[in-house]
């Protein structure tokens, strides 16, 4: 089972300062469309996560207990980065379930929608 977080419980932890990584997955085109603007988000779409793998990282993100939480459109590609890093040693790591679009519509619709 893949470990996951709520738009809900990501909202939250925004609203109270907390220290992590939103690791958006999703491709540059799809980012434009929808975002969610905040210093804590870092873009790395799949396609060049899938190429560098590990090496794809900054080096803050490379430690095992690293928080991020990793987001994508609906929560599938996600879902699928969460399980490899989670296969590959860390150990604070979550898929943003329902991935942006839900995000959107439960939390904050002014980051767009596709």
């Amino acid at each position: 089972m893949i470990p996951e977080i709520s738009v809900q419980e990501l909202a939250k932890k925004f609203e109270q300062g907390e220290e992590f990584t939103l690791l958006d997955v999703r491709e540059a085109w799809e980012v434009r469309l929808a975002a969610i603007r905040d210093e804590r988000v870092l873009v790395l779409p799949m396609s060049v996560l899938a190429q560098k793998l590990q090496e794809a990282f900054p080096a803050e993100l490379r430690r095992p207990d690293a928080p991020v939480i990793v987001m994508c459109h609906h929560g599938i590609r996600s879902a699928q980065v969460t399980a490899w890093m989670r296969q590959n040693g860390w150990n604070n790591v979550y898929s943003l379930a329902g991935g942006i679009d839900a995000y959107a519509r439960s939390v904050d619709a002014s980051v767009g929608y596709y």
